[in-house]
Formats: C-alpha cells, structure tokens, sequence
C-alpha cells in the first residue's frame, strides 16, 4: 500500500466541497442593488466566486469604485449571507461524494486542510452544519491571509501539517485555486462540477481534472 502519511490534501469550499452558487448570486445582487449600482449578471458573479470579497467585488464593478462604496458593497454582502443564513430554508449541500472521500482520506491518515475566500465564520457554519468536524488540520481563509491566489494559505497549511509543496495537493473549482497551487509551488487538482470551465483551470495549471469526488482518490494513493 502506498505511503501517504506525507501528503496534504487542501480543499476549496465553495463549488468544490459545498454548492452554495445560489446564495452568492443572491446576495451579491442584493449588496450591488442597495448600493444605487446595477447588479452584476450571473455569469460575472460565478466566476468571482473563489476571490475574497473586497476581489469579487472589484471585478465586479462597471467602474473602478471609492473605497467607501466598495466597504458598502462588501458589508452588504456579508450582511446579505448573514441574514440569508437564518431563513429556514437556507441550504448549501455537500457534493455527491464529499464525505466518503473525507472519510476515506481520514482513515488513511491523509492530513486535510481548507484554504477558501469564504470567511472563517461561514466556514465554521458549514463545518457545523454537515458535522465537518476533525477533518481538517488547518482553516485557512481571508480573515487572516491574503486572497488567492497569493501563495499565503497553501503555505500556512503545508507548516501546519509539516509537509512539502510536491506532496501537497490544492484541490479546487476554479483558476484561482489552480493559480495558487502554482504560485506555492503545489500541485493542482480541478474539479468540473464547479464554477469555472475546464478550459480556465487548464490554462491557469491544473495538473488533472476530475469529474467525480471519488476519483480524487486513485489520483493522491497513486502518487
């Protein structure tokens, strides 16, 4: 059996572990609206997805924006998220597979970490509400880090878990995640059920693509 106690498997959150492209849309719409500015189209939001938001919302934005509109926007937004949150209905599924993957790599004692621009506060809301705990060594979020693709959270992770850049994998959804594998000098996986097209994550260095959670792990037993 493969050796593995060396690896590092870092996970994205949003369309990587969790679907929760409904209620960013949403809510980025809803922060650009009350702000007098016409929201961005659906399209621009997804692919915004990943970066912090003072990022996403820039990209975002017709024109370039004053810092106090942009903090509006932002404290909208999180505002937005928050509020969304508390309504019954709220729902943010795992992906099919996630867990059992999880479990797996746990049992293998496969070292897991996060490294995503959604908060640290929404990550512990997912963490609770899917019983994410033990899983991952390290939360690595914008609250104390740069946004991707600065190399920053793939570097705390590696110290945390005392591993090396060609053992750690970055396993994500989008060209930000692919370009701060590359930027840490990690190895970049893709996944195609997520918010950009296969085509970005290629050119932004994913070493592989896959298209079910499951084939992450012939792909980190096999190497």
């Amino acid at each position: 059996m493969t050796d593995t106690s060396d690896i590092l498997v870092v996970f994205d959150c949003d369309g990587t572990l969790v679907d929760s492209a409904h209620n960013v849309l949403a809510c980025m719409r809803l922060a650009f609206e009350d702000a007098g500015l016409p929201a961005p189209t659906d399209l621009a939001i997804r692919r915004s997805i990943g970066l912090n938001p003072d990022a996403a919302v820039r990209s975002l934005a017709a024109e370039p924006l004053d810092d106090p509109i942009l903090e509006q926007i932002v404290s909208g937004y999180k505002q937005a998220f928050f509020h969304r949150r508390l309504q019954a209905d709220y729902h943010e599924p795992l992906f099919d597979g996630v867990r059992e993957v999880l479990d797996h790599f746990a049992g293998r004692n496969i070292a897991m970490a996060m490294a995503t621009g959604k908060s640290l506060r929404g990550v512990n809301i997912v963490i609770e509400k899917h019983s994410l705990h033990g899983y991952f060594g390290s939360l690595q979020t914008p609250d104390h880090n740069p946004g991707k693709p600065h190399p920053q959270m793939l570097e705390k992770a590696m110290l945390a878990a005392g591993t090396l850049p060609e053992r750690t994998f970055m396993i994500g959804d989008t060209s930000f995640d692919m370009m701060l594998a590359k930027n840490a000098g990690c190895r970049g996986i893709g996944v195609t059920w997520g918010y950009h097209d296969d085509s970005d994550l290629l050119e932004s260095g994913a070493e592989k693509l896959i298209n079910r959670f499951e084939d992450l792990v012939g792909i980190i037993e096999a190497d």
